[in-house]
């Protein structure tokens, strides 16, 4: 009976409408009739009076508008009911507190989230009857996916994506008097693609740190793992107490993705990037010299070194040893020789945004279009902050040598961008596969971003980063190797100045300042964050593939604070991939031979210090 009530209201209200221009139409026509008919002599004010009185032009004018307030009235209900959802970011962040849309969520039991295996045994969410008869979620992972499901507090997570009841979802009105069965989606069991023991083991990799851990199946774009630590309890928050306490905690910010959603310093880890564009443009065989005197990219910059100072030389080299040894130098020239517009195009066929401004390159726009999802709604709840790079005109050749090795405009990176940039060089098309975590979509490519041969030359050089002579990460990896994995990678360190913490709340150290003019009256007062200058955080990168011949997995690892990437963030990936074997990821039928190296890659140079 309401839908019928409805579908009437619905009838009658656009039947008023459709009768009221019709009138008015009708009218007008008298008008012109009665107009036309007239002496061609009569005054101007006489002929106005006996066409139409003032009373009708009143009365007109009335209807008009109420046509347009009815038509203004039902387009903000069809905005809000069917658009917004889309289109309006404060609407997506708020719309999960309708106590509508809340309560009608939580009148049936949501599905069961299973993990990649579809085993009931090794379910992530599910629920679970108690003695006396009480139904409750429980979720075996907590702290480990509480990014991804997200809870009722926060960001819309997986949870709200997959059984939130959105508009969309809702029977019509038509659909409910015609007696038509409308699929509940809100009661389906999910299948992701995380393997449970895969994440777990990135848990306790990264426990008692701060950092990420990203994988990736290259191949497929099937999401592995994906980790952020310090993370929370999806129980504890349901407390809005705790919730409030967590929010306030700006140090350790446990309610922030740091996969998805906060922006690192890339350092050496965007060498891979400057690789790539330098092989779609095709200077893959430039060398450079790498000499104790440093790199001057324009004249007054400053002098661009390696991790070693002056005393760190590796002469002419190519792409191979430059990337082997991390070398900054090289990858400062290349970036120079590269150009804006060249690293443009390699960025966004990466899925990196290239602006014209650093205001632009700042305002941490949101990326759902970067996952291959079944809906808006799960792309949105995924969705990462997009990373950036500033490639407008006033890019100096001195910024642009920043950008070749990871600093200056670069420092806008998060660990699942820079997971993705080793996945299109460990795809064995060289396609840059777009992310996904139900395990029953197909796969989906973002960009092809170079071709299947030099996909797999730029696997060959990534393999000297883990298995060369003088590869920043070999020793590492040694283990690795001996159990019969080839892997390739790359080390990366990267200093970020971060605000001073006051170690019992949490909150940023501040300065109050009060401006003056010259007479001394005040012009405004603030409160300033204290900056730790003099002890900037060094965070440790690294990205790996494996196995080499025909990789499964493409990670990266992000350690805050762990100092230089192969002694911090290498041991992980190095833990996760042996993990991973374990698991079986490498019993891949008739795979390739490993790549060789090439006779330029022969040459070697003496060991450096690891980064």
């Amino acid at each position: 009976m309401p839908a019928l009530l409805t579908l009437i209201y619905v009838g009658g209200f656009s039947l008023i409408v459709l009768l009221l221009l019709i009138s008015l139409l009708r009218n007008r026509r008298r008008a012109a009739v009665a107009a036309a008919n007239l002496p061609n002599d009569l005054p101007v004010e006489v002929r106005r009076r006996l066409g139409s009185t003032s009373t009708n032009r009143g009365l007109r004018a009335l209807r008009w508008l109420f046509i347009l307030l009815a038509v203004g009235l039902v387009g903000f209900h069809i905005y809000w009911a069917h658009y917004a959802q889309e289109l309006n970011q404060k609407f997506q962040e708020l719309g999960y507190k309708d106590l509508r849309n809340r309560r009608l969520s939580e009148s049936t039991l949501r599905g069961w989230i299973l993990d990649r295996s579809g085993r009931l045994d090794r379910a992530l969410a599910y629920y679970r009857r108690d003695s006396s008869g009480g139904i409750s979620r429980e979720y075996p992972m907590d702290k480990a996916m509480a990014h991804i499901f997200g809870s009722d507090r926060g960001d819309p997570g997986l949870e709200r994506a997959l059984f939130g009841v959105q508009s969309g979802a809702l029977p019509e009105s038509l659909e409910v008097v015609k007696g038509k069965t409308v699929q509940n989606k809100g009661n389906t069991d999910i299948r992701l693609t995380i393997d449970r023991e895969l994440q777990q083991a990135a848990v306790d990799q990264l426990k008692g740190k701060h950092g990420a851990v990203v994988i990736l199946n290259p191949q497929t774009g099937e999401v592995l793992a994906l980790y952020s630590e310090p993370s929370y309890s999806l129980k504890e928050v349901e407390d809005e107490t705790t919730w409030i306490r967590l929010e306030a905690n700006e140090r350790d910010r446990p309610l922030v993705s740091r996969a998805l959603g906060a922006y690192y310093i890339p350092g050496s880890t965007f060498k891979t990037v400057t690789m790539t564009a330098a092989f779609i443009a095709g200077f893959q065989d430039t060398e450079f010299v790498c000499s104790g005197g440093g790199y001057y990219a324009a004249p007054g910059a400053n002098v661009i070194f390696d991790d070693g100072g002056p005393g760190e030389v590796h002469g002419r080299i190519g792409i191979e040893t430059a990337y082997e040894v991390s070398c900054n130098q090289y990858f400062a020239q290349m970036g120079v020789k590269l150009g804006a517009e060249r690293l443009k195009q390699a960025a966004q066929l990466l899925g990196i945004g290239a602006y014209d401004t650093p205001v632009e390159a700042l305002r941490g726009r949101k990326e759902p279009e970067l996952w291959n999802a079944s809906t808006d709604a799960i792309k949105r709840a995924l969705a990462p902050r997009e990373a950036t790079i500033v490639t407008g005109k006033q890019v100096t050749r001195y910024d642009l040598a920043l950008m070749g090795y990871g600093q200056g405009y670069a420092g806008q990176m998060t660990p699942l961008q820079m997971a993705l940039a080793a996945s299109a060089i460990a795809n064995l098309d060289g396609k840059l596969i777009k992310p996904r975590i139900e395990f029953d979509r197909p796969p989906e490519v973002f960009k092809q971003v170079v071709p299947p041969q030099t996909a797999e030359k730029m696997r060959g050089i990534m393999g000297l980063v883990t298995g060369g002579p003088s590869g920043t990460a070999r020793g590492v990896f040694a283990p690795v190797k001996a159990a019969g994995i080839n892997t390739g990678g790359k080390t990366g360190t990267a200093q970020k100045v971060v605000p001073l913490y006051d170690p019992k709340t949490g909150q940023p150290k501040t300065r109050h300042k009060v401006e003056k003019d010259n007479r001394g009256n005040i012009i405004r007062e603030y409160d300033e964050t204290i900056l730790d200058e003099e002890h900037p955080r060094i965070d440790g990168w690294f990205l790996c593939i494996a196995p080499l011949e025909r990789p499964q997995l493409a990670m990266a690892v992000i350690v805050e604070g762990g100092g230089y990437g192969s002694r911090s963030a290498a041991p992980i990936a190095a833990a996760l991939v042996l993990k991973a074997r374990d698991l079986g990821y490498f019993n891949i039928p008739n795979n390739q031979k490993a790549p060789q190296a090439s006779q330029r890659q022969q040459k070697r140079v003496a060991p450096r210090r690891q980064r």
